[in-house]
């Protein structure tokens, strides 16, 4: 059994080859997909009400940025990672201190990235 085995995770993904991807990758670890969602009202929807334990969050959806559910998400006290190939230099300084899982990655990179966001110890 994972570390990650029920998590709950919210995917906000526009490039839909890169959501699934994300999508497979964490449920290889053990993690349950509750959205994968594209644009950023839907999102925000979600993040309002839905139980989840941790979001991946791609910070630009089709020209808009995603902080609004980072907003929404931090006032929930629910955790989240940025997914970017811009780097952490885009970042608000808010978010600044976020976990960012840096396009292209790999299943390594974003178990590490997971288990920042979460507070897990890293594995070796």
């Amino acid at each position: 059994m994972s570390e990650f085995s029920g998590i709950k995770v919210l995917i906000v993904e526009d490039e839909g080859l890169v959501a699934l991807l994300i999508e497979d990758m964490l449920q290889d670890l053990g993690c349950e997909i509750v959205a994968s969602v594209a644009g950023l009202k839907e999102a925000c929807g979600i993040a309002e009400t839905a139980l989840i334990d941790l979001a991946v969050l791609d910070v630009n959806l089709g020209g808009e940025r995603s902080f609004p559910v980072a907003h929404i998400l931090h006032e929930r006290g629910v955790p989240f990672m940025f997914s970017t190939g811009y780097g952490s230099s885009r970042l608000p300084a808010e978010f600044s201190g976020s976990p960012v899982l840096a396009k292209p990655f790999s299943a390594t990179t974003l178990q590490e990235t997971l288990s920042l966001a979460l507070g897990l110890p890293l594995r070796n």
